[in-house]
């Protein structure tokens, strides 16, 4: 029997806008029990809380900033005591700069990207995974958003790309320790898209063969994924070709490739949202 969010409790970073927000309207589509929205953008967090109350789960919004460990462990407090531990994780919050790497300032660039991108997936995960374990009669779910750009380097993305390398060899790593340690109920789904029309990569010309994403589809495939507990999905498919032809491929013939194929010039006309937040 698969598993399913009915009556359960979900967690969703990022829950403001975006897919945080179409994550959470899956969760009240599937009759989750109560729906837990983290955001630091306060406004459009209760805007998302007040569409999902009318659905009739149990909402709580609770502004948090991701890049900060206090603040995760202040809110991770508040949700164990009023809902215990979640059963269903979404780590979704994510950033990003796209410029040549010399020109990243290491406080407002390298280290905010390496924080909401990398370092928030695991304080998040790691204030409730024990309690996750250690129930080991009732399945829970952790989905982890990372991105194509943890497995092919494109220029002007040095750091926003190593922060999903770090992402998605994290997620993968914690799948696999799960199984080891004989804790299965607990299952790891790392997503890897390609570039998505949410505003956050505004300006970028996608790779042959790999259209942009809508943040629908990526959704709904993920929560599929999810519920099914694979353990990874990379959107869109021809992604997992390029992964082949990356690994066979001698390394200045790969690049030849990639470049004929846009994908070292896709960030070349980026701009992004006008303000970057953790949303």
């Amino acid at each position: 029997m698969g598993f399913s969010a009915a009556g359960t409790t979900v967690l969703i970073t990022g829950a403001a806008m975006g897919m945080g927000r179409l994550f959470a309207r899956l969760a009240a589509a599937d009759r989750a029990g109560a729906v837990v929205l983290w955001d630091i953008d306060a406004d459009a967090l209760e805007r998302t809380a007040e569409e999902l109350r009318d659905t009739g789960c149990a909402v709580r919004a609770q502004v948090v900033d991701v890049a900060d460990l206090e603040s995760v462990r202040k809110a991770a407090a508040e949700v164990r005591n009023e809902f215990g531990r979640p059963d269903v994780l979404v780590n979704n919050a994510g950033v990003v700069r796209g410029k040549y790497f010399w020109d990243h300032d290491h406080e407002s660039d390298t280290k905010f990207v390496m924080d909401v991108n990398t370092l928030a997936p695991m304080y998040i995960t790691n204030e409730f995974l024990p309690a996750m374990i250690e129930d080991g009669g009732r399945d829970c779910r952790i989905l982890n958003i990372a991105s194509a750009a943890g497995t092919v380097a494109t220029p002007r993305m040095a750091v926003y790309a190593a922060s999903k390398w770090a992402t998605l060899g994290w997620s993968d790593s914690l799948r696999l320790e799960l199984v080891q340690a004989g804790h299965g109920h607990v299952k790891v789904t790392t997503v890897c898209p390609s570039y998505i029309s949410t505003g956050m990569f505004d300006g970028v010309k996608n790779p042959l063969f790999a259209p942009i994403l809508s943040p629908e589809d990526v959704t709904a495939r993920s929560w599929r994924a999810m519920t099914r507990g694979t353990p990874l999905l990379m959107l869109p498919r021809s992604l997992y070709l390029s992964r082949v032809a990356k690994a066979v491929l001698p390394v200045r013939a790969w690049d030849r490739l990639a470049d004929r194929l846009g994908v070292y010039h896709s960030m070349d006309a980026y701009t992004g949202r006008v303000k970057a937040t953790a949303s």
